[in-house]
C-alpha cells in the first residue's frame, strides 16, 4: 500500500513541478517548491487521501518528501489505536 500512495504523490509532483520527483528528492530545497505549491500539495493530500490536515498537521518537514508525504498519510488514515487523546471533533 504504502509504495502505491508513494507512487501517486510521486506522480502529482512531478506533474506539478515539472519534472521526475523521486521519493526522497526535498524539492523545497530544490527551489522547486514554495508556500503556495504547498497550499496547493495540502489540498491534493486532503482530496486524494480523504484526509484532513489540521492545523497542528501543517509542519512543512511532513511535506519535503514523497516518502514523507507518505508516512503523513498512514499516521492520518492507519493510525494505530493508542487510545483516544482527546474527543472527535472537540
Amino acid at each position: 500500500m504504502n509504495d502505491n500512495i508513494t507512487e501517486q504523490i510521486t506522480d502529482f509532483l512531478s506533474a506539478a513541478l515539472r519534472r521526475q520527483v523521486e521519493p526522497d528528492d526535498d524539492y523545497f530545497a530544490q527551489g522547486l517548491a514554495d508556500s503556495l505549491f504547498a497550499l496547493e500539495l495540502v489540498t491534493f493530500v486532503e482530496n486524494r487521501f480523504a484526509l484532513t490536515v489540521e492545523v497542528e498537521d501543517l509542519d512543512l518537514d511532513s511535506f519535503r518528501t514523497a516518502n514523507r508525504i507518505t508516512e503523513f498519510v498512514r499516521r492520518k488514515t492507519d493510525a494505530p489505536d493508542r487510545g483516544v487523546a482527546h474527543a472527535e471533533g472537540a
